[in-house]
């Protein structure tokens, strides 16, 4: 019992600390539909690599960062909105998937697992790929920082200033996409853009500066977890769902703090 509370733990532990700061940049460029986006395209990934034996968490990686090509690709043509175009991927890669889980007829326990979560089932292959890409991620995140925020405050002026915008974009969109399918074994597909989405909200009263709400953002993510983990021990809750449900109620309790500065400048 303590060995899988351990895993469990180390890997809400590990999405919190890299969702946290991506969560930040999700919600000054508002692109919480994006990350709706993935979570669907992610589902994808996980009938095939259950049908095709590649493992579920490289195969929903390799879906989720295609489908964000795809999008990048397409956004380039202003003549479409962004909206579309996410709704069109998210729901083609979700229509897809319900296909290939009706194909194999034995799918649909692995798919329920990842779509509600499944955290206290984490297996010590789990927590490689959830750590290892969440520490490569936010390598990426330390080295774009500035260009991300100069992107994030105007597209025009970060061109300006020698920032490649096109590809700067990309490479978030693709972080945003291997932080999703990392993450689907510990909340699933339905509650995923909450770990990106929630803790950063809550942050934003908090952080008098933007490197201050990632920090806080993490810290926030971390303290949901062990909330939700400690629910699901006490009360049988389901894990996944408990830690969204704290990281609300520490959202909501960050309404008695003062507000302070929270964008990027």
């Amino acid at each position: 019992m303590a060995e899988f509370l351990i895993r469990a733990l180390l890997a809400g532990v590990g999405v919190a600390v890299v969702a946290g700061p991506v969560g930040c940049f999700v919600v000054w460029r508002r692109m919480v539909f994006f990350g709706a986006a993935m979570a669907h395209t992610a589902l994808l990934g996980v009938a095939l690599g259950v049908v095709l034996g590649i493992g579920v968490t490289p195969a929903a990686m390799l879906v989720c960062a295609a489908a964000a090509a795809v999008v990048a690709i397409l956004s380039a043509d202003r003549r479409i909105p962004d909206d579309s175009i996410l709704g069109v991927v998210a729901h083609g890669a979700l229509a897809l998937a319900l296909v290939v889980i009706a194909a194999s007829g034995g799918l649909r326990f692995e798919v329920l697992a990842f779509l509600f979560g499944d955290i206290l089932a984490v297996t010590t292959a789990d927590l490689i790929w959830i750590w290892v890409c969440g520490a490569a991620v936010l390598a990426l995140l330390a080295v774009l920082w500035r260009p991300l925020l100069a992107l994030t405050i105007h597209d025009e002026l970060a061109a300006v200033e020698d920032v490649p915008v096109a590809a700067v974009r990309v490479i978030f969109l693709l972080a945003v996409a291997v932080v999703t399918a990392a993450s689907l074994k510990v909340v699933g597909g339905l509650l995923i853009v909450s770990m990106l989405i929630i803790p950063a909200a809550a942050a934003r009263r908090l952080s008098s500066t933007p490197e201050a709400m990632a920090v806080w953002a993490a810290f926030l993510g971390v303290i949901a977890v062990f909330a939700g983990l400690t629910a699901s021990i006490v009360w049988d809750a389901p894990a996944g769902p408990a830690i969204v449900l704290a990281a609300v109620l520490l959202f909501v309790a960050g309404f008695a703090a003062p507000q302070r500065l929270s964008r990027p400048r």
